[in-house]
């Protein structure tokens, strides 16, 4: 039996969810070891050995180590290319570079506002930190026109097939919709909110999901 990889970080990281919801998608058996960022983990030397930047996810397998989540997923869909979801990273080279073009899309244009969002709208209050409206107001408008006119071609981001490009979003986008007030960015949008019903209801995300809201003892 293959052994698990394993995967460094606490569910609720953004991050650590979108490599979660890849495994789970590729089928790879995984262990999945909490680091207790309150606790400054993230910056003890160990783990520094593994993640370099002192940041989440840090990920091994067996001798492999390796950082930054996309990166990561990236590696797991090449690696494990003939389990799970086969055309989760494309099947040749024009998949792959429409998918890889909407991967980047999300970390440059789609993850900085709605990064922003996520901090002022769900982590803010709970911190007890006071939200700066007029940032949340800037960083609204910068979101999805793109995405309501690209989802209106096609059924998911790089085609007709759910892929890792869609998947990079359901982090963010799930804390916006299901932990904020302003879900409505999403719903309201006749293209938008029918691709996120679709891939938020995948077995793989739900799991991840349920995994977030019964987090194992660190």
């Amino acid at each position: 039996m293959a052994t698990p990889v394993k995967v460094y970080g606490p569910t609720l990281s953004t991050a650590v969810s979108r490599v979660l919801a890849c495994l789970l998608e590729k089928n790879v058996q995984f262990q999945l070891i909490p680091v207790n960022m309150a606790k400054g983990e993230h910056k003890k030397p160990d783990y520094l050995k593994i993640q370099p930047f002192g940041q989440v996810p840090a990920y091994q397998d067996e001798d492999i180590t390796l950082f930054e989540s996309r990166s990561i997923n990236r590696y797991i869909c090449d690696k494990y290319g003939s389990q799970g979801n086969k055309g989760l990273y494309g099947t040749n080279p024009l998949e792959k570079a429409s998918i890889d073009q909407w991967i980047e899309a999300e970390g440059q244009s789609f993850n900085p506002p709605s990064s922003v969002l996520v901090f002022q709208l769900a982590f803010a209050p709970r911190m007890k930190i006071k939200q700066d409206e007029n940032l949340i107001r800037q960083n609204e408008e910068k979101l999805l026109d793109v995405y309501e006119k690209r989802l209106g071609d096609s059924q998911y981001l790089a085609g007709d097939e759910f892929t890792l490009a869609d998947l990079s979003h359901l982090p963010n986008i799930q804390y916006l919709v299901n932990g904020t007030d302003r879900a409505e960015l999403f719903t309201s949008r006749e293209n938008v909110g029918r691709w996120w019903g679709d891939i938020s209801n995948r077995e793989s995300w739900k799991k991840v999901v349920e995994m977030q809201t019964s987090p194992p003892p660190s």
